[in-house]
């Protein structure tokens, strides 16, 4: 059923147990694509194990949804133009379940890979379209709030992800991990096409732009497979690398100019207009950047050098959650009142006090101590995320927040991949100099190597094994003191960024203003 571009945008007048119900299966629905983009990283060496690959290939499990659904995101606006933002919610969950169903039966790498690009790809209107549902709900003066239940889907689920993916791998068979999707996803499915479809949006006729979608594939994939790959290969010491670094900037250069002069662009950059959208959504990427690359570190960290089990550094990380879901309902009914950028600054001075927290962890730091910062954190979660939209929507009129929202997730996770590579790539070299700095400072005759060797001789290590021991130590202390490098680094990152928001304009109350800027 079409609507004509002159019609009234859709409202969901729901009140009651149907609107409470309808906000549960936005936030599963949320919940689910966000955890199925953390949730197999712990377990790829088991699911390579099964297939029969090694785990460096099973690395493109990963990649080959990220690639996908990195493409697709920006492609939310577009869809919801031309088909609605419920009928491409509604069927976004459809397809994404389907997928997740050939994932979990999944016989051989090669299958799982293009089951993998389905998942990502159908998947990339489920996050924006939940929001823009959200925000649909509720009226112009509890925005604030409808964003706050949307974040925190958003917060919990990539802490949960990791503990998942390494109990099923642990205790269950690995298919699991994405079959557990089938159940959400029908009750998702029915639940919102039930209760939104009279409230669907206006629709138009838009010509799709091919050419628009080509660049964007090339550039995108390239992208996706540098950062993924840069880190193995070295990064541009490798004739790839190097090849997918000039075919990233030059489509992206050749898909900027056309999507500026193209009359039905793919993606609206003409956003950027909007100083609120441009700003705030440059605070919200390196926030989140800063942010995913701490949140892949600690459990990289954990799981490799101090003997964590995917599960006990998922734990580590659960408590954040937990922080930050008791954190963010009070933050969206006091948003409508108060200027949402000193709540963006706060988020950035919380999470700087959690990193440098992080930047003093002794050598034999216990769980709690680990918890401790992750905690402070929580309640910089439970600000941010509902801060920072409230000043990139500010000002939109509400048929461009379903764009606005696809382009800004869109740009978010482009950082979190930026983040992933340079996070470890810096880690490994940190520790690298580290390491040489205190073997330099041993030696034969050192008091200190010398007085090692002999407690370690006391223990029972003989002949070599001392110092191989001593050897494994000196390379724990490297990444011990190159994790809190980075934990120093995040901490003053963050306080550089709060700047930014207060280059705004000062955002209405609620979220979206009602007219457009």
């Amino acid at each position: 059923m079409s609507g004509s571009k002159d019609q009234p945008p859709g409202h969901a007048a729901l009140t009651g147990v149907a609107r409470t119900i309808t906000l549960v299966a936005l936030a599963m629905a949320t919940f689910m694509q966000v955890l199925d983009t953390t949730i197999a990283n712990v377990s790829i060496p088991t699911i390579a194990g099964n297939l029969g690959v090694s785990s460096d290939q099973g690395t493109w499990i990963i990649t080959s949804f990220a690639v996908a659904n990195g493409v697709s995101v920006p492609l939310t606006g577009w869809l919801m133009q031309r088909f609605g933002v419920v009928r491409t919610f509604v069927l976004s969950i459809v397809l994404f379940t389907l997928a997740s169903l050939l994932c979990g039966i999944a016989w051989s790498l090669p299958v799982m890979v293009v089951f993998r690009v389905l998942q990502g790809g159908v998947s990339g209107p489920m996050i924006p379209g939940s929001q823009a549902l959200l925000l649909m709900l509720f009226p112009a003066e509890k925005k604030g709030t409808a964003l706050a239940i949307w974040s925190m889907t958003m917060l919990v689920a990539p802490i949960c992800g990791p503990v998942l993916g390494g109990y099923i791998s642990d205790n269950y068979p690995w298919g699991w991990i994405f079959l557990m999707n089938v159940p959400v996803g029908l009750f998702c499915a029915a639940i919102c096409w039930r209760f939104l479809r009279t409230s669907e949006t206006p629709t138009r006729k838009l010509s799709i732009d091919k050419v628009g979608l080509v660049l964007l594939c090339v550039w995108v994939g390239a992208l996706q497979v540098m950062l993924d790959q840069g880190k193995d290969l070295d990064w541009f010491s490798n004739p790839l690398i190097v090849t997918l670094c000039i075919v990233t900037v030059l489509g992206l250069a050749a898909w900027i100019i056309w999507e500026l002069t193209e009359a039905h662009p793919i993606v609206d950059l003409t956003l950027f207009k909007s100083r609120s959208f441009t700003l705030g959504t440059l605070a919200l990427c390196v926030g989140y950047a800063v942010l995913f690359g701490n949140v892949v570190l600690m459990p990289l960290w954990q799981q490799t050098q101090l003997n964590y089990t995917a599960t006990w550094a998922g734990l580590v990380a659960a408590p954040s959650g937990i922080t930050a879901v008791l954190v963010a309902p009070f933050v969206g009914k006091f948003m409508a009142k108060y200027d949402a950028r000193w709540f963006a600054s706060g988020s950035f001075v919380i999470f700087a006090i959690s990193y440098f927290m992080r930047a003093a962890y002794p050598p034999d730091a216990s769980y709690w101590v680990f918890v401790m910062p992750l905690l402070v954190q929580g309640v910089a979660l439970g600000v941010f995320f509902v801060a920072l939209f409230t000043i990139a929507l500010d000002g939109l009129a509400p048929e461009r927040v379903p764009a606005a929202s696809g382009l800004n997730n869109f740009l978010r996770i482009v950082g979190a991949g930026f983040a992933t590579s340079l996070t470890t790539t810096y880690w490994d070299r940190r520790e690298a100099l580290h390491q040489s700095r205190i073997v330099e400072s041993l030696s034969a005759q050192s008091p200190g190597y010398s007085g090692a060797l002999a407690q370690l001789h006391g223990f029972g290590f003989g002949g070599l094994a001392a110092p191989a021991r001593l050897l494994r130590e000196v390379i724990a202390q490297g990444y011990l003191l190159s994790s809190l490098d980075l934990f120093y680094f995040s901490g003053w990152l963050a306080l550089l960024v709060i700047p930014l928001c207060w280059l705004v304009r000062r955002p209405a109350g609620g979220a979206a203003a009602a007219g457009p800027e």
